[in-house]
């Protein structure tokens, strides 16, 4: 009797108040057992909330899986590298960097072997993604202090991104430099996660590429070894045109497979689509961009072989090398995706895909000094994206105007 009497009047204080006991577990849940500076200013408290297992904690770690497959083919592929070069410069070739390292650990980075290859690749890529990492997880949450939030979402995705797309011999300090550049100027100053209209970590690549272009697109500094100048192919291309890739004897399977000098982790547009698989069926990414993409590199391709041909160097490649070299797979698949940074609309998704894909040829083609293109056209998307929204919007406006009278 005195159990139910007390439960009707809670029930009834509750109703008074709006506040229930599920409300205060997750009040205390959403606030956290943390310093008080990190919890927010204020929340909702009254039911009902729609909630969705999907929300983006979830969203991030499902980004991060899908480039596991790039980051093992990248940190193969370095090791890879460095063996080639080691083995054909012969006794004058010197390892930059960590080589007493490896050499302390027994491991021969000639003929490494394939685990070996990895464990020569990770000793490259760790110290640069801790960096990224330490710098950017310092910055959120030093904002997060002065915001009062009671956390920091998004930050492994971020660095691991930017640490992917730096070439192995980059410098720490201009990691570090880098990653302050794109977490505070291309994101906190818009407000943090889900404000911004640049990827961060893109802003801070293409920070890098034009403040310190000899450690960002230097033919020498994809492999890690001294005198080493046998760049990436597109830089190699860019000059010497189609002659320069038949010389290099790299295949198109070489090439999708990611067997070519470059950053750690873009080259493999096979870890791409195993990516690309898994974001699309989880619906975590739209796959209208994706194809817009492919379809827009295919068609300025194909329009630049038809009027241009021997006019630019590479005005006569084939549209499905375009889709193989550079970072295009990688930077269409988890960098163009953003949903922050794309736009909403189904159509405009379409516009922005082939926009990204057109652009990354026309830069390519048109501008041998920028031979990858491919970031610089996805920056050029992520300004456009609301633009092309109130267009297509507004056009579905008039189009049901018309239809109604």
């Amino acid at each position: 009797m005195k159990t139910g009497l007390r439960s009707q009047l809670q029930r009834l204080v509750s109703r008074r108040t709006g506040r229930t006991t599920l409300d205060k577990q997750h009040d205390q849940a959403d606030t956290g057992s943390g310093p008080l500076h990190y919890r927010p200013a204020e929340f909702t408290d009254r039911a009902p909330h729609v909630r969705d297992a999907f929300n983006f904690s979830r969203w991030m770690w499902l980004l991060t899986a899908a480039l596991v497959p790039a980051l093992f083919v990248g940190l193969y592929n370095t090791g890879y590298q460095v063996g080639e070069a080691l083995r054909s410069l012969g006794t004058d070739a010197t390892l930059l960097g960590h080589g007493s390292l490896l050499a302390s650990i027994g491991l021969s980075a000639e003929s490494p072997g394939v685990l070996g290859s990895a464990v020569v690749g990770l000793v490259y890529f760790v110290p640069v993604y801790l960096v990224a990492l330490l710098i950017g997880g310092g910055w959120e949450h030093l904002f997060a202090v002065m915001r009062g939030r009671n956390r920091v979402e998004g930050v492994a995705l971020t660095t691991l991104l930017f640490a992917l797309s730096l070439p192995p011999t980059v410098p720490l300090w201009q990691v570090a430099v880098g990653m302050s550049f794109g977490v505070v100027l291309g994101k906190e100053v818009f407000g943090g996660t889900g404000k911004t209209f640049l990827n961060p970590a893109l802003v801070g690549l293409v920070f890098l590429y034009f403040a310190y272009p000899d450690t960002m697109r230097n033919s020498s500094v994809w492999v890690p070894v001294a005198g080493w100048a046998d760049g990436a192919l597109l830089d190699r291309m860019a000059s010497g045109g189609i002659e320069a890739l038949e010389a290099s004897g790299i295949t198109w399977l070489d090439s999708f497979f990611g067997w070519t000098p470059g950053a750690f982790g873009d080259r493999s547009a096979a870890a791409c689509v195993v990516g690309a698989v898994l974001l699309v069926s989880m619906r975590v990414v739209s796959w209208r961009i994706l194809a817009g993409g492919v379809l827009g590199l295919a068609v300025a391709a194909v329009a630049f072989g038809s009027f241009a041909s021997g006019l630019v160097p590479l005005a006569d490649l084939a549209w499905y090398w375009h889709v193989t070299l550079g970072s295009f797979a990688f930077g269409l698949v988890f960098f163009a995706t953003d949903p922050v940074t794309a736009p909403l609309t189904d159509a405009g998704r379409w516009i922005y895909g082939m926009l990204i894909g057109a652009m990354t040829v026309i830069i390519r083609a048109a501008n041998a000094t920028h031979s990858d293109g491919v970031m610089l056209a996805i920056l050029l998307g992520n300004v456009s994206a609301p633009l092309i929204d109130h267009f297509v919007v507004r056009a579905n406006v008039r189009r049901r105007a018309r239809r109604h009278g």
